[in-house]
């Protein structure tokens, strides 16, 4: 919350930062699962999308395959 004697630099562009190759990787594997969690919201709502996540998590956590062999 602002008080009246805060004051606030308007907001300035960030200075660009040139990312290397795996910084740009991390970047487009994130963006990448933000769609899908966004689909996932669209599709079944977001305790669906929060509870695949964790879950994911977790598996990566304990060494379990995300997926089922086929």
């Amino acid at each position: 919350m602002q008080h009246a004697h805060e004051t606030h630099a308007p907001d300035q562009a960030a200075p660009k930062v040139e990312l290397d190759d795996e910084d740009r990787s991390k970047d487009a594997f994130f963006a990448e699962v933000g769609d899908v969690a966004n689909r996932m919201i669209e599709a079944h709502g977001k305790d669906f999308a929060m509870g695949v996540l964790i879950i994911g998590a977790r598996f990566i956590a304990e060494g379990k395959p995300l997926a089922r062999p086929t």
